[in-house]
């Protein structure tokens, strides 16, 4: 970071390159660290693509190379592969977060569920739903709308956790067809029952306490404002971003 603009170091360049696309038709592609550090800048600051400084090059060049790589699913290629290379966690975290969407996320294609925006409590929303390591390292995201309950969502997510011993998650997930998924893929299910359940479910405080990581992963991500607040009208977009943010401030 200099005068208020990011760039990649070169340490990060060269544990990112391995993994970008090598299948470039025509004319070579310009400075991918460049471009790259550009994106994250301004995925960072909040800012239009317009208003991006001109040291990262011309502005369309940026949100093409995002916008492109995010409907071939580079971004997300890339989160998984260096997400990966770490091995299989003892423990698994899940929790989500809400995130208010920006008037300008309106119109996308399908309409607002198609585009996993809802409405909630704090109005048009859509919500982040992660896995995390002990560590509180991202492991997998999935988007939702606002309002879709964190039991509904982790039916589709635990398709995504890794082999582990242990998955934590709050009270949200309390119910059987979570805990059954969790059982059925190998792990054992540390969640607190909820106060209304007359028979609870085995639960150990002691395992739980170290849960809240995700949830400071999940403040981590907020830094950067357009994680924050949501400004994409796709959801593909919002997700690349997600993926691109989650890489840069735990797996480079």
């Amino acid at each position: 970071m200099s005068d208020g603009q990011f760039w990649l170091t070169v340490e990060q360049f060269e544990r990112l390159e391995p993994h970008l696309p090598r299948d470039t038709r025509g004319k070579p592609r310009v400075d991918d660290r460049r471009v790259i550090s550009g994106i994250v800048h301004v995925l960072k600051s909040g800012g239009r693509w317009a208003d991006a400084p001109p040291v990262y090059g011309p502005r369309k060049t940026l949100y093409n190379r995002f916008v492109r790589w995010a409907a071939k699913g580079v971004w997300e290629d890339i989160f998984h592969a260096l997400a990966a290379a770490g091995g299989p966690p003892a423990q698994v975290m899940i929790d989500s977060t809400a995130v208010r969407a920006h008037r300008s996320a309106s119109g996308g294609k399908g309409g607002k569920r198609a585009q996993a925006i809802g409405r909630s409590r704090g109005g048009r929303t859509t919500k982040i739903h992660a896995l995390s390591d002990p560590r509180g390292r991202p492991l997998a995201f999935l988007l939702t709308g606002g309002q879709v309950a964190d039991c509904t969502a982790a039916d589709r997510l635990l398709d995504r956790m890794p082999a582990t011993d242990l998955l934590h998650g709050d009270k949200g997930y309390d119910s059987a067809a979570v805990r059954r998924k969790i059982e059925e893929a190998g792990a054992a299910p540390n969640i607190p029952p909820r106060a209304n359940k007359r028979w609870k479910n085995c639960f150990s405080p002691y395992l739980y306490r170290n849960r809240n990581v995700i949830e400071r992963m999940f403040g981590r991500l907020k830094d950067f404002r357009r994680i924050a607040t949501r400004y994409d009208r796709s959801a593909t977009n919002f997700m690349a971003a997600v993926h691109i943010v989650a890489t840069v401030a735990y797996w480079l």
